[in-house]
Order: C-alpha cells, then structure tokens, then sequence
C-alpha cells in the first residue's frame, strides 16, 4: 500500500513536471508563463487523472466485491453509459454551449441510468437483479448513443461528441476538475464506510446479515455512489474504461483477498494507472494526442482476455 502511494505521488509530480525543462522554466526569465501553464493547464490534467483514477478503482472494488466477481467493473450499473448518451444529446440539443451544459447532461443521464436501475430492480435489489437490470441499461444507452451519433446534425457535432467519447483529460479547466474532484472525493469516502459490510459479503448474504450488516442498504449505497462518483468524472473526460476492472485485481493481491479492504488500494492504484496512461499519452512519438480512453482499452483488453482465461483454467 505505502509503495502504490509512493509510486502515485511521483506520477503526479511527472505529470506536473513533465517534461523536466518544466522545472527550471519556473524560476527562469518565463516563470510567468511556466506558473500560468502549470496552473491552468497541468494542474487540472493531473487532478483529473488523481481523481477518476481513484474513483474508477474504489468503485471496481467495492462493485467486484458486491457481485462477488473479479469480471465485474463500474459499467456495469449502466451509469457510464448513460452519462455517456446524456452528453451527447446535451451536445448536440445545445451544441457545447458551455463545458457546464455538457457536464450537466452527462450527470443528468447517469442520474437517470440509476433511477431506472433501480426502478427495474425493485425494492429488495437483489444482486443478481441489480446486476441483470445494469447489463440492460447499459446497452440499451449504448444503443442509443450509437443512434445519436448515426443522427448528428452536422459532421462538426458528430466529431465533436465522438471525440468526447473516447475519453480525454486535455484542455479541461481548475473549475472542470473541481465539478468531478468534490463529488468523487464525497463518493469515495462514503464507499470506504462500506469496508465491513462488503468484507462480511465474502461468507455470504446470509452470513452478512447474520453478522449485524443490511445488505440492501449496502446494494443501493455501493450503486448510488459509484454512479454519483463515476458519473461526475464521466461528465468531465468522457468514458474511460478498464480502470475500474484492473485495479482491484492488484489491490486484493495486496489486501491477501479480502475485498473490502481491497477499496482504499484500488483507489491508490487507479489513479496511478490513469496518471501512468495519461503521461503515456502526452509523450507518445506519434505526432498528436491519443485518446486516453483508446490507450486504457488498448491495454486493459489484453488484461481482461487473461483474467477471464486464469478463471476458466482455475475452474477445469
């Protein structure tokens, strides 16, 4: 745990500094514009890769540990997607009037993802109905946001909203990364209170409740606060994926399994692979920015195709 945090803190002054030059810019003849850079344009990127890196890992392993499945990831309350098809109808009815309005439509649609998940899962939330009802949510928004994409306006708004899309921390402000720091930071810390709850859920639901935990309540707190964490960054850099999967992987390793304990590690792991990915991106040969979203699924992809084969190995 203390060597992830060590690792995240020097990621972060990379992505501040970055490249080194940076350093000595800032007390030379420009330090002026060096600050004004490092204010205005680093310190966001970094804040915002500290936070949905952490928000994406504690809410993979608060999620993985609720269904009990190493497989599962924040997608799957269906509130990425629907924070995903919120922007893009709020791009394309308002056309990017303002990063808020696009903020607020993504918000909006994760919101409203998690309202009908909710509402299809009814009042006893079962796990399983929880997590049947999120598969469904999720690919009826993914549907959607297709269609809207199919329906653009014009070829400017389908650039627009597509490259949304595919996740990016560039070119967001101090005020962009303070809109999803506030609530992820709250959503985090609230998922941590879960801990014992979501330890006892390794014995069983029976066995949890036996122990003195409500299992229900525990089911609609984990969804509503990844929704409301996740969907805040999401509003902000788009969709990135695969965080949320890997992290706690390597946060159990650490926690010897438990995955409860597993939360706090996997938020200390996420954001520094979502720092690692963003220095990555940023210092790519290739001539102009990648997506971040695109590198994270690019290496995540392979992640997942080993996981699912060590789970099949293990179950022969």
């Amino acid at each position: 745990m203390a060597s992830s945090a060590v690792l995240t803190l020097m990621l972060l002054a990379a992505s501040l500094l970055l490249p080194w030059s940076s350093l000595a810019a800032l007390w030379g003849d420009d330090r002026q514009l060096a600050w004004t850079v490092l204010a205005q344009l680093r310190l966001p990127r970094a804040l915002l890769a500290l936070t949905y890196g952490a928000m994406l890992g504690a809410s993979g392993a608060a999620i993985q540990a609720l269904f009990a499945n190493p497989l599962a990831s924040p997608d799957l309350t269906g509130t990425t997607s629907g924070a995903a098809l919120g922007a893009v109808v709020s791009a394309y009815t308002l056309a990017f009037a303002s990063p808020l309005a696009l903020s607020v439509g993504a918000v909006a649609g994760a919101l409203g993802a998690l309202v009908l998940l909710l509402a299809l899962a009814g009042p006893r939330a079962e796990t399983a109905t929880l997590l049947l009802a999120g598969l469904a949510i999720s690919a009826l928004a993914g549907a959607l946001t297709t269609l809207a994409l199919a329906l653009a306006p014009s070829p400017f708004a389908f650039y627009d909203a597509y490259e949304w899309l595919m996740g990016s921390l560039a070119d967001r402000s101090l005020d962009q990364a303070l809109f999803a720091l506030i609530p992820s930071i709250a959503a985090t810390a609230l998922l941590l209170r879960q801990v014992p709850a979501l330890d006892s859920l390794t014995f069983g639901e029976d066995a949890a409740a036996a122990m003195g935990h409500d299992v229900r309540g525990t089911r609609l707190w984990v969804v509503t606060l990844s929704a409301v964490g996740v969907g805040a960054c999401v509003a902000i850099c788009g969709a990135i994926g695969f965080i949320g999967l890997v992290a706690p992987v390597f946060a159990r390793r650490l926690t010897r399994g438990h995955a409860g304990r597993a939360l706090l590690p996997a938020a200390v792991i996420g954001a520094a692979l979502l720092l690692a990915a963003d220095l990555a991106v940023r210092t790519a040969p290739l001539g102009r920015t990648l997506p971040i979203g695109v590198v994270t699924a690019i290496l995540g992809a392979p992640f997942f195709l080993w996981l699912v084969a060590r789970m099949r190995w293990r179950l022969s």
